[in-house]
């Protein structure tokens, strides 16, 4: 017998069929009597304040304070997940906020913060808490930033991203293989939001995270670098992010410290202008620098900023156009 009450949830590519009382893959989307609720819409489960650094943001409004909120829920199933206790959590099975879109942007304001990130678990899952607060937020002349797995179909994101004004996506590697055996996902639909991102106005940053044995191939980082260039644009900050052994990737060990610098080698041999390396502190690899005259522009030291030298968006000695959203 047909179920009259099934749901197809159209917000990611999964396209869960939802029967009446059931979750989808996310478990946060469940379909109530033929409507598809999200449970966690105004229950977030972590809040912080973060240094932009943190996200990681580095070409966009450097040095300042982020609000920072997750729901529990994801609709990917990551292997490596740092926060995995959150974002593959049962929204029902841990401690929640009962907090209004209008409430966060409040406290934000409050704690003076000049944007919000949506971030920690997967943002695409509690969208409409983020479409929300991100409507809202803009009204009150607050930034929004979306710091996600870029898992979603196009036309939620098209509208949302109208809201949004800077993103991270986290680039998990660079062919369908890996994307299905380690996070339960598909690529192409990842390269095609981080498109449309750009198309509408998003600043984007990507994160790379390497992972020794999996995604640890320097052909695959070239392929990668060469797309990124081709389709977005060689200015786009490209970040190559230490593994740290957690979750259920813990018979593998860190990311070697030389392929990083490899891998940050590749990526500026291709032609990409700003690329860091991150999850370890005191390297060459997190600074930023001219792609002019090399100049030192933005030291860093972890989330710290040491030495800041741009001036209206440009070099402070050449004056030459770095691209980003930079503090006035």
């Amino acid at each position: 017998m047909k179920d009259r009450h099934l749901v197809i949830c159209e917000l990611c590519p999964k396209n869960c069929s939802i029967p009446d009382g059931q979750s989808g893959d996310c478990r946060v989307r469940v379909n109530m009597g033929g409507k598809l609720i999200a449970v966690t819409y105004g229950r977030p489960c972590s809040i912080h304040i973060d240094p932009m650094e943190k996200k990681p943001l580095f070409h966009f409004l450097p040095s300042t304070p982020i609000f920072s909120i997750a729901t529990a829920g994801c609709n990917l199933h990551c292997k490596n997940c740092q926060n995995w206790q959150i974002s593959q959590a049962n929204p029902y099975d841990i401690d929640n906020f009962n907090l209004s879109p209008k409430m966060i942007v409040n406290l934000a304001i409050r704690k003076s913060c000049q944007s919000i990130a949506y971030t920690y678990s997967e943002p695409t899952v509690f969208y409409e808490y983020v479409y929300d607060t991100a409507v809202y937020a803009r009204e009150r002349g607050i930034k929004n930033v979306l710091v996600t797995a870029g898992y979603i179909n196009p036309k939620p994101q098209k509208k949302i991203c109208r809201y949004i004004d800077a993103s991270n996506t986290d680039l998990k590697g660079f062919n369908e293989g890996f994307y299905r055996s380690n996070c339960f996902a598909t690529l192409r639909p990842v390269l095609d939001g981080m498109v449309i991102a750009r198309e509408m106005g998003v600043w984007l940053e990507i994160t790379n995270l390497v992972i020794p044995t999996l995604n640890d191939d320097l052909t695959e980082v070239r392929r990668m670098c060469k797309w990124i260039k081709k389709n977005l644009g060689d200015y786009i900050p490209l970040h190559f992010s230490r593994f740290h052994p957690q979750y259920r990737l813990r018979n593998l060990p860190p990311t070697p410290l030389n392929f990083l610098r490899n891998a940050r080698k590749e990526a500026m041999n291709t032609g990409l202008k700003y690329v860091y390396i991150g999850n370890v502190i005191g390297e060459d690899g997190e600074n930023t620098y001219c792609p002019n005259d090399g100049k030192l522009l933005i030291g860093r030291i972890g989330f710290t900023i040491t030495a800041y030298s741009i001036i209206n968006g440009r070099c402070k000695v050449c004056n030459e156009k770095i691209e980003g959203v930079w503090k006035s």
